[in-house]
């Protein structure tokens, strides 16, 4: 089908619609670096009716698009199609509506994360949802990924917090997805499209639960002399009856990396860290505090600190938020996966993640949300050298297979995009599949909303660095 890019260039004035090589170079790649493609054009939109207007076109000359924000997804989900539009949202970051008696923020969707919590806490509320990349990363993209964070383990993920959203869906049409309330009738379309990757729709706003500050925060940082007995203590902290706000485990590399970075006073002997973090009321969490000391002691740590006061809390939590990028100082290239293993079997997933790590010769390092058992091995290895990237994609495929094997699942909160679409045969059936992709195209028959992603077999051009094991299995080509 013949279209011109005249009909879109009118819809966004200059500035707001990219096509010179130079202009859409930064829009390339997301945070996943490997995989890179070049788009068509590159819209900015900054109100719902333009997004539906360019939705529209795409639908119009069968046109396929992808939606971004900030592009920090590590697994390449918002990566661009060669010779399809990309619809940047950063331009849509307003925040329309606070009320804090009905404890809801309404946010376009290029609102950051953190921003949210920045603007209800003079009304002593936040917005629980905490990934690492909160500074940064949109609430768009963490709608999209079902984003999570530190303290999922007591508040959930992002759909556990998102009341309703307004949506573009893929032929153009607009539809609002729940309401303000908690209770709601009827199918669940919303719990659908949280989570689905831009594969259903562009959301344009989105209504989120705030919940009231803790009074309080007891946050304890234990040392231990193996990994082993780290992902064992996490085990025990919750069979104890414990409800912790976070758990969190840093291997020994992850703690090199952040001390060098942000020098949060890690003991850099320890084998691992285990941050447990309670909240709430002030007795309560004196009473659990008393009770969460025994089992630590219990659990074999060498060294225990409690935070005394709320410096020493962020100097804590500022080492883990920053373990990813940091990591960046101990090896030019690496890959952050994500999986997830029961918690009861934490300390034998780690232990075969060293087994891997020594077998095929790479260091990793592992930074997890151990309370739902979410790992994030990241795989040091030099895209320089050659088969160093092949072989880290292998042990990155070796470390899914395990997460499935021990009852877990491929994704914990990064989403499949394009780096895990390859392992979805390894937890879904060929039923299950099929079923996802009748869903999807009952809203999208073309399948132009972020063509290429999650499922295996369809794939856009790609440039990346090296070789590919996912360009050996056919998933994807140069050509």
């Amino acid at each position: 089908m013949s279209y011109s890019l005249d009909e879109l260039k009118r819809l966004f004035p200059p500035g707001r619609f990219l096509v010179k090589p130079g202009e859409l170079a930064p829009y390339e790649s997301d945070a996943l670096t490997a995989f890179r493609a070049r788009p068509l054009a590159v819209v900015l939109p900054e109100s719902h009716e333009e997004v539906a207007a360019a939705v529209r076109w795409c639908a119009k000359h069968q046109i396929p698009y992808v939606a971004r924000g900030s592009g920090t997804s590590l697994s390449g989900g918002s990566l661009p199609i060669d010779g399809g539009l990309l619809i940047g949202l950063n331009r849509m970051n307003k925040l329309l509506r606070l009320d804090a008696k009905e404890r809801l923020a309404v946010v376009q969707p290029g609102f950051i994360n953190l921003q949210v919590s920045n603007a209800a806490a003079p009304y002593g509320l936040y917005y629980a949802p905490d990934p690492s990349s909160q500074p940064v990363s949109t609430i768009g993209g963490n709608l999209a990924f079902n984003s999570g964070g530190a303290h999922c383990l007591k508040y959930g993920m992002t759909s556990n917090h998102v009341l309703a959203a307004r949506v573009v869906l893929p032929d153009g049409e607009t539809v609002e997805l729940g309401s303000e309330s908690l209770e709601n009738t009827g199918p669940d379309w919303l719990g659908l499209f949280v989570g689905s990757e831009g594969l259903l729709g562009i959301a344009t706003e989105v209504t989120l639960r705030l919940l009231p500050r803790p009074e309080t925060y007891h946050t304890v940082l234990a040392a231990y002399d193996s990994l082993a007995k780290a992902g064992e203590a996490v085990a025990a902290v919750v069979a104890s009856g414990l409800l912790p706000g976070a758990m969190e485990i840093m291997d020994s590399l992850a703690i090199e990396a952040a001390e060098a970075a942000v020098k949060a006073g890690y003991p850099l002997a320890a084998r691992a860290l285990l941050i447990v973090e309670l909240e709430g009321e002030t007795s309560q969490v004196e009473a659990e505090a008393r009770h969460l000391e025994e089992v630590i002691r219990q659990s074999g740590a060498y060294e225990v600190r409690v935070a005394q006061n709320a410096d020493e809390r962020m100097k804590i939590w500022k080492g883990r938020k920053a373990a990813f990028s940091a990591v960046g100082r101990l090896s030019p290239d690496y890959i952050v996966q994500d999986g997830v293993v029961p918690r009861s079997r934490l300390g034998q997933a780690l232990a075969e993640i060293e087994r891997l790590s020594a077998r095929y010769g790479l260091r990793v390092a592992n930074v997890f949300h151990a309370g739902d058992g979410n790992l994030h091995p990241l795989i040091l290895y030099n895209g320089r050298v050659e088969g160093e990237l092949q072989r880290a994609e292998e042990l990155a495929g070796e470390i899914l297979r395990l997460c499935v094997a021990l009852g877990g699942s491929i994704t914990g909160e990064h989403g499949v995009g394009m780096e895990k679409k390859a392992y979805m045969t390894e937890m879904f059936s060929e039923d299950d599949l099929n079923a996802m992709q009748r869903i999807r195209q009952a809203l999208d028959p073309g399948e132009l909303a972020n063509r290429g992603k999650m499922f295996p077999g369809e794939a856009p051009a790609l440039r990346f660095h090296g070789a590919h094991p996912l360009e050996k299995a056919g998933v994807i080509s140069r050509e």
